[in-house]
């Protein structure tokens, strides 16, 4: 696999105003990760424009069980906005605060569910992808290759974290760089070049994340 095979050629059957979509979702992506960093309201809008791109996207391509996920990504999207607006108080940045115990585990609930969730998905994605239709579509997990159980696992990873964030809370970072870090490989394999390398700076910038809320803390305990 070349530079080319990576960049260019999963591109080469798109049309101009899908790459143009591709790309602006990519951009609004990278835009929320970058106000969520300044602990942002405006991580929310931007990110919820990128989904629903994406979403439009995988549904036009098909891949109708990929959209239900970014469905949800939306939703949680528009969850995490009520929160931060109620929680601002110049309504446009949020203190941020560690996890409780019980919020901690809250979380390895959720990302248990997420997972059985995201799997069922997946088992009736061949009948989703068919348009809800049985003609010609077995059910069953038999179609996935080790990507796709990463793909699985991330997206548990992504829903923890943004369930996280949504409650302003620190550890939504480490669940941001551990689901970036393995997205890149999985990337890579599936020959798309381009986000893989959108991953690996989402993953540069969810440490930066991390390290300014963790600073962001400090600074205000020490007031």
């Amino acid at each position: 696999m070349n530079l080319y095979d990576l960049f260019v050629k999963p591109y080469e059957n798109y049309s101009a105003v899908q790459i143009l979509l591709e790309a602006t979702g990519t951009v609004f992506g990278i835009l929320s990760v970058y106000f969520s960093i300044k602990k942002n309201i405006w991580v929310y809008p931007t990110g919820i424009i990128s989904t629903l791109i994406y979403v439009y996207i995988l549904f036009n391509f098909g891949l109708l069980g990929d959209c239900m996920i970014n469905v949800y990504y939306t939703a949680m999207s528009i969850y995490g906005w009520i929160l931060w607006s109620k929680n601002s108080k110049d309504h446009i940045h949020v203190d941020v605060s560690w996890a409780t115990r019980r919020e901690r585990m809250f979380a390895g609930f959720l990302f248990v569910l997420s997972i059985a969730l995201v799997t069922l998905i997946y088992y009736y994605k061949p009948y989703i992808d068919n348009h809800f239709s049985m003609d010609g579509a077995n059910l069953g997990l038999y179609h996935l290759d080790w990507a796709n159980w990463l793909d699985v696992i991330t997206t548990s990873i992504f829903l923890v974290g943004m369930w996280l964030m949504a409650r302003q809370r620190i550890e939504n970072w480490i669940f941001w760089i551990i689901g970036d870090f393995i997205c890149i490989p999985m990337m890579i394999f599936k020959e798309l070049g381009i986000t893989s390398v959108q991953y690996l700076v989402f993953t540069i910038m969810a440490i930066l994340g991390y390290l300014n809320w963790k600073k962001s803390l400090k600074e205000k305990n020490i007031q």
